[in-house]
């Protein structure tokens, strides 16, 4: 009798140990089975990330990480932005200072052009009429020659009388050799005798009626005037009929 309940003991104990070990074996397929699961769902997940179906893509991030890149590009934006804005106006007023001093440039050498024309204008004056005050000192010798030569008796120049005859000639000489002299320098005499009065080259000293004459027309030459290469430098003093 008490070998029958010591068997039955131990067949009670052996079920118990043979129902915990088939419940830690269940337990650990299960768990073994979730992490299994868990790593093909995350591994399907990846795959569907770089290998979309149907066209649709799609993107893992994480959200601190690339909010912080978009601040970055967009702050970067405004830099470039206003580096632009700096560039163009920068560009403008450049623009316009190079147009203001294209025209300053412009300017002065226009400027520079018309003082070379008027600098060489006046060398060349100079070199024309350098001797204007010399030939007006030689406009009175020049007349004295003349009156004295037109002053001499046509009828005593004869070899009755050769001293006189030397002396005319000598001064005749004398004055249509200066006269040489003054046209070889530009210097020419103006007889205005029976033309227009012009009073560029005339003064007139009187007017008188004469027949048969235009208005306006030089009939008496008192002192006979000079030019100067085109400049007149004494009038010449006449006298015109009336209007």
């Amino acid at each position: 009798m008490y070998r029958s309940k010591t068997a039955l003991s131990l067949i009670q104990q052996l079920d118990r140990l043979g129902l915990a070990s088939r419940n830690s074996l269940a337990t650990r397929h299960m768990q073994t089975m979730s992490v299994t699961q868990a790593s093909h769902i995350r591994h399907s997940w990846s795959i569907y990330s770089h290998y979309p179906a149907h066209g649709i893509q799609t993107r893992t991030f994480s959200t601190e990480k690339d909010t912080a890149r978009v601040e970055e590009q967009t702050e970067n934006e405004k830099k470039l932005t206003h580096e632009m804005e700096e560039m163009r106006k920068e560009n403008a007023e450049l623009t316009e200072k190079l147009k203001t001093y294209d025209d300053k440039y412009k300017r002065a050498l226009a400027e520079s052009e018309n003082i070379r024309r008027r600098l060489t204008k006046q060398i060349d004056d100079a070199k024309l009429f350098g001797i204007q005050g010399f030939c007006k000192d030689l406009l009175e010798v020049a007349d004295i020659l003349g009156h004295a030569t037109e002053a001499v008796p046509k009828d005593e120049i004869s070899d009755k009388n050769p001293h006189l005859k030397n002396l005319f000639e000598g001064l005749s000489m004398t004055r249509q050799q200066l006269n040489s002299v003054f046209k070889r320098h530009g210097l020419e005499t103006v007889n205005p005798m029976n033309e227009k009065f012009n009073p560029n080259l005339h003064e007139a000293l009187f007017q008188q009626e004469v027949a048969n004459v235009e208005p306006n027309t030089v009939v008496v030459v008192s002192k006979i005037g000079y030019k100067l290469h085109d400049r007149c430098i004494r009038p010449a003093l006449v006298g015109v009929t009336k209007g």
